[in-house]
């Protein structure tokens, strides 16, 4: 599929294909690749947890908050 063809699908769509490669992708998370920088930005996010300067939130928890669970 081009860019051009996932342009033109409505929203619905593009959402439900976001989905089932990001389910796709949790299934396979040991495969895909991991640049320095995402390494360097999970550190450091789990550092200000560590720090108390940020905290995990559940994310059902969010979803339903914004509407979406």
């Amino acid at each position: 599929m081009t860019n051009q063809e996932i342009r033109t699908l409505p929203p619905d769509e593009k959402v439900r294909i976001m989905a089932a490669i990001w389910e796709d992708m949790r299934d396979h998370y040991d495969e895909a690749p991991i640049s320095q920088e995402v390494i360097d930005l999970l550190k450091d996010r789990q550092a200000r947890i560590n720090r108390g300067e940020a905290q995990l939130l559940d994310w059902d928890k969010v979803k339903f908050a914004i509407g979406r669970g």
